[in-house]
């Protein structure tokens, strides 16, 4: 069997060619995180994603999830793409739609990339069981990215590269073979609030902490019930998602576009026509969803959605027109 120095070696390589631009090795032990993540749970700052609760022995050790795991090979793929404008006649009837959402569903591409490396990997060292994991999983991704070098988990709760940015997709391949882990990358927010400031909903009023009740991306896709009053307004043109934190960040400034086909915008604008969502009938075949990410949503809340931001883009224009700043009463 390789050493395990030349098998590290030879997974960074099969990673890159199989197009991830990050790739790290992580050591497996319980996280060092798991009151706290506990503490965020109890106070029901996760909303209805009862989920995160219902594995937390799972999420917060990697050996209750997969036992004899030894260590942790975490990837990163670039999404970011640059998008075009929405011509001014068009402007108030349209939606943002979150970037990652905007090609192929990344869950498929990734899991699929990383069934390749896990197939490399137990072709290297016979005898090494595998586990792959998306997002989907219950484990803490960006803290397993983290510990392997990947980037750093900033402000806005994102895992920060300081090459690439945050326009990331993140996966893993658990192995019981063990592997030389890479050190973490220190936190380089610094001062910097410019996510804080910029979130309108005062989701991230506490630095590196999400409160997902208030977050413009909870609300439009996993919350199912109606949005409050006082959030309505503050969803401003976002129909699926939210990308502001990431926007804003002084580390995206430079961030490369994305070069894997399945990844390219099927919505050049980022946006969706509000008019085309409200006539769009469930069952039918829509190909603006197929293989989407935002498959995640059902038709009615993308719909409850796009009433929203409907109102909002309206009042915003009426308050154009008076020549005001302030929201409409």
């Amino acid at each position: 069997m390789m050493e395990g120095f030349t098998i590290a070696y030879g997974i960074r390589n099969r990673a890159r060619e199989l197009g991830f631009d990050l790739v790290g090795i992580a050591g497996i032990e319980p996280s060092p995180h798991r009151y706290h993540f506990r503490q965020w749970l109890d106070q029901g700052r996760a909303g209805t994603m009862d989920y995160l609760a219902a594995r937390f022995a799972q999420r917060t050790d990697p050996s209750v999830y997969f036992p004899g795991v030894r260590s942790a090979i975490c990837v990163a793929m670039n999404y970011y793409v640059p998008l075009e404008e929405v011509h001014e006649a068009e402007r108030a009837n349209h939606g943002r739609v979150a970037r990652y959402a905007l090609g192929d569903d990344y869950h498929t591409l990734i899991k699929g990339k990383l069934y390749q490396l896990a197939d490399w990997l137990r072709q290297s060292a016979p005898g090494a069981e595998t586990r792959c994991a998306v997002d989907t999983a219950p484990i803490l991704e960006r803290e397993l990215a983290a510990r392997a070098g990947i980037g750093w988990v900033g402000k806005n709760t994102c895992v920060i590269s300081p090459r690439i940015g945050s326009w990331i997709f993140l996966g893993e391949v658990l192995t019981t073979l063990e592997l030389p882990a890479d050190a973490p990358i220190t936190d380089h927010c610094g001062m910097c609030r410019r996510c804080i400031d910029a979130c309108p909903t005062g989701a991230l009023s506490v630095p590196y902490e999400l409160d997902a009740r208030r977050c413009i991306s909870y609300l439009t896709i996993e919350h199912r019930g109606e949005i409050a009053a006082e959030m309505r307004e503050q969803l401003g043109e976002w129909l699926y998602g939210c990308d502001i934190c990431q926007d804003v960040c002084p580390w995206n400034h430079r961030a490369p576009t994305a070069v894997e086909p399945a990844l390219q915008p099927r919505l050049s604008t980022g946006t969706l026509d509000l008019r085309d969502v409200g006539q769009w009938e469930a069952g039918q075949p829509n190909p603006t969803m197929r293989n989407s990410a935002m498959k995640r949503v059902k038709l009615p809340i993308l719909q409850r959605n796009a009433k929203i931001v409907a109102e909002n883009l309206e009042n915003t224009e009426r308050r154009g027109r008076l020549g005001l700043t302030t929201p409409l009463v």
